[in-house]
């Protein structure tokens, strides 16, 4: 079994890692991980995650990694009714370069079937946004037709990382690996992903500083993807990144509260499109 790695992990995390290590279990007497492996091997090929982004940011125009969120731990529920297709149309006529669909069931209310109908309303690659800890996780998340999935180092070892960009490079999928700090930086450019999210949030204390993503994205290279995550509410936000040259964005919800999270997206990012 792959190790866990818990130790400095703050405690909403530890406390999901914990249940993800439980709904694997449960999971796999309905599904085993061979199955998903001959599954993942079935998909057609991923529209390509990385690309997609790389496309936007070499032209210096912002990469919005746009979330389908219905619900966080802290917030409650976030978008009622919450209707996966119709936001990944509205998101993709906004101008998102890809969609991060939430799929944890039980603090975050999100479902396999969430990026499914997502990903067939409209033509963006999107990213499992997902707890990821285990190969079961990797290879399901390609079987369910996820191009992308997120290794967030706060909860995984540098090995763990490791292990699991591995597979998801062996079976077609990008990953994006998630930093809150210098020390998760470390482990992350240790990995091949071109794709670093830089996460404002502080999990001790949840509170948010665009700092984090100014401070960090110093230390990536020119080949690497900055992809900045949490804290971006208007356009003085949008412009501080890209006024350092950083084009890549998730945003989840500011879009989500909106009444047609498409055209959020388009006032935030693109006011004279």
């Amino acid at each position: 079994m792959t190790e866990r790695h818990l130790d400095k992990t703050p405690t909403i995390l530890r406390k999901i890692v914990e249940r993800k290590w439980e709904e694997i279990e449960e999971r796999k007497p309905k599904v085993s991980e061979a199955d998903f492996k001959a599954m993942a091997g079935d998909q057609p090929p991923a529209r390509g995650f990385a690309n997609a982004l790389r496309a936007r940011i070499e032209q210096q125009t912002p990469a919005v990694i746009a979330e389908i969120k219905k619900a966080s731990p802290s917030k409650g529920i976030i978008r009622d009714p919450f209707i996966p297709e119709q936001i990944a149309e509205s998101y993709e006529r906004g101008g998102a370069a890809c969609l991060s669909v939430l799929t944890d069931h039980d603090f975050f209310q999100g479902h396999e079937d969430y990026l499914k109908a997502a990903r067939a309303a409209c033509s963006l690659p999107v990213i499992r946004k997902d707890f990821m800890v285990a190969p079961y996780q990797v290879y399901e998340s390609r079987a369910m037709g996820a191009d992308c999935i997120l290794l967030i180092a706060a909860c995984l070892s540098r090995h763990q990382m490791q292990e699991l960009e591995g597979i998801a490079h062996e079976i077609g999928l990008d990953v994006l690996v998630e930093v809150h700090n210098g020390e998760e930086m470390d482990d992350a450019l240790t990995l091949g992903t071109p794709l670093v999210g830089i996460n404002n949030r502080d999990l001790h204390t949840f509170e948010v500083s665009l700092d984090t993503t100014f401070a960090l994205h110093e230390r990536i290279s020119k080949e690497r993807l900055t992809i900045t995550e949490s804290g971006i509410m208007a356009r003085d936000d949008v412009q501080a990144m890209t006024s350092r040259g950083i084009y890549g964005f998730l945003v989840g919800e500011s879009f989500m509260r909106a009444p047609e999270p498409g055209e959020k997206l388009r006032e935030l990012f693109f006011p004279a499109g």
